[in-house]
């Protein structure tokens, strides 16, 4: 059998992730991470029979960005972003891929469903973990490894539908006729059976060697690092609203919040001493749904008492707050003058559904709470492939169109052309 050749941008982006390898430590980071737990698909993706999701090149440009100024990593994930898309496309346009990609999608959102399943499950036993049980510590290690596994499948499910909705449809009747025209014939080779994706970290397709594809329409752009990106979106971010030359002192908590803060405090400071780390992780999971108001003192507090590892750990779980109440949080810690706080929380909450974004901001904008509205777009056009923000815009173009093309444009230039043209593609005539 003839060697068939892969599509030009799998080989180049298959080379320029070989080439960001050679920069990073081998024995750390995330990309230690991928070496111990799937060596397999990491020299998958190296040669260029496998497409690594963007979440995992984000981790690869996250180790990179250790010690190097903001310029160079902000320009190094614009590259990877470039490259990865065009390999993604001409990859998912390659003969059976639109199969590949729905059976891939099927997988991973089942794997997410487990996932998610696995986390609660994993709560529920903190919950019940007596007083200084050996295996809370345990607990608590494998529910932050299986809550990265369900952010990833989460972001992977939404890049493949992305990519999915990017795949050309041809006219059905175009290939009937040209075969009757050629006479009798490329009898298609069947579909050679897929790999059950490896895990949550690469999910590989398993493919067999390929040949050159047509030439490819415009494919999706995948989302910049957020690392490269500010902590909260203000100032041009909010489609251009004038910053003000002086920004207004946060106001300060009331009495009631302030104690309850204290309160919380010293609760959490009593159960990690006495090894209650199930009880202790129950307060946090509370504290993630109080009031926001009451989130910019507690954070104070938890910091103030040396326990910031506690608020990393609320911010995750307010993350998985409804939609509107994540944007109500993410904007009483932005008022606050919190903004790492809050660009944190947004970037951690847009993995969710596209359709639960757009439910939040229409929902803000009725309220009046256009600012919260408006950071949460901006992660979103950050975080997300520029194809969903069509899905995002389509219950309500009128109104979402202007608002996101306001965002894409605050992160540059190029992510405003690729949110422009998927819009089109969508039907949604950007003016």
């Amino acid at each position: 059998m003839a060697v068939r050749q892969l599509p030009v941008e799998i080989g180049t982006f298959a080379r320029y992730l070989t080439d960001l390898t050679t920069l990073l430590d081998p024995g750390a980071g995330w990309y230690g991470v991928f070496l111990h737990r799937d060596p397999e698909g990491l020299r998958a993706c190296l040669g260029g029979t496998e497409i690594p999701p963007w979440d995992v090149v984000e981790s690869l440009l996250q180790d990179f960005a250790a010690g190097r100024d903001t310029h160079t990593v902000a320009r190094e994930g614009e590259r990877a972003g470039r490259l990865h898309s065009a390999a993604a496309g001409a990859y998912d346009r390659l003969p059976g891929g639109g199969e590949a990609l729905t059976e891939r999608l099927r997988l991973m959102d089942r794997e997410r469903t487990h996932a998610a399943g696995r986390a609660e499950e994993l709560v529920r036993l903190l919950r019940t973990t007596p007083e200084g049980a050996p295996g809370g510590r345990q607990l608590t290690h494998d529910l932050a490894w299986i809550r990265d596994d369900l952010a990833r499948a989460t972001a992977r499910c939404s890049e493949l539908r992305a990519r999915l909705a990017a795949l050309p449809r041809p006219d059905a009747a175009a290939p009937a006729r040209a075969a009757d025209a050629a006479g009798p014939v490329p009898a298609p080779k069947p579909p050679r059976k897929k790999r059950t994706p490896r895990g949550a970290r690469f999910a590989g397709i398993e493919v067999d060697e390929v040949q050159e594809a047509e030439e490819p329409p415009p494919a999706p752009v995948s989302p910049a690092p957020s690392a490269a990106a500010p902590a909260t979106p203000r100032g041009a971010r909010f489609g251009g609203a004038p910053v003000a030359p002086r920004r207004e002192a946060p106001p300060a908590p009331s009495p009631e919040d302030h104690r309850a803060a204290v309160e919380t405090v010293a609760e959490l400071r009593r159960l990690r001493a006495e090894g209650r780390t199930g009880e202790a992780h129950v307060v946090l999971c509370e504290a993630a749904g109080r009031p926001p108001e009451q989130l910019p003192p507690l954070a104070a507090e938890l910091h103030r008492a040396g326990l910031g590892a506690d608020w990393a750990e609320l911010l995750w779980e307010a993350a998985f707050l409804p939609p509107a109440r994540l944007a109500a949080a993410a904007g009483a810690l932005a008022a606050a003058g919190r903004d790492d706080d809050c660009g944190q929380l947004l970037r951690q909450g847009v993995s969710r559904p596209a359709a639960e974004i757009t439910d939040a901001v229409l929902a803000l904008g009725e309220a009046g709470r256009a600012h919260e509205a408006r950071a949460l777009l901006s992660a979103f056009v950050q975080a997300r492939a520029p194809e969903e923000a069509a899905l995002l815009a389509a219950p309500d173009p009128r109104r979402l169109v202007p608002q996101l093309l306001d965002a894409a444009r605050a992160v540059s230039a190029s992510r405003e052309r690729d949110v422009v043209h998927a819009l089109r593609v969508a039907g949604f005539a950007p003016g």
